[in-house]
């Protein structure tokens, strides 16, 4: 059974939240949350709120056990991004884009990997 997690909106560029991400990518739920702890990224807080949100949803919706969890997907999409303007050199102005993320994680109980 798979149940997932989205967070969309998250105030973190795509590129930055990737790097951690691919840290914990088909990996158990517990080392990918021991690996989260001890990074130190915003992104890495984000991830993991995520991967708590499909956690509970597996035990309490799909009523897995979370010991045998393991993420079976995980990718981060590009969200809105929101255009800002500061004062440059010569009276001219520039444009600074503060990108957004959408957080995707889908986990997995390791029984339907034998069943595939």
């Amino acid at each position: 059974m798979e149940t997932y997690a989205i967070h969309k909106g998250a105030m973190i560029a795509p590129r930055k939240a990737r790097m951690t991400l691919d840290l914990v990518r088909g990996k158990s739920v517990a080392e990918a949350k021991a690996i989260l702890m001890n990074t130190n990224t915003k992104g890495s807080r984000l991830i993991s709120k995520v991967l708590n949100s499909a956690v509970a949803n597996a035990v309490n919706n799909a009523g897995l056990e979370e010991n045998t969890l393991y993420i079976k997907e995980a990718y981060i999409n590009e969200g809105t991004t929101l255009k800002r303007s500061k004062i440059a050199s010569r009276g001219s102005v520039d444009r600074r884009d503060k990108r957004t993320s959408h957080i995707y994680i889908k986990v997995s109980d390791m029984n339907t990997i034998k069943e595939d």
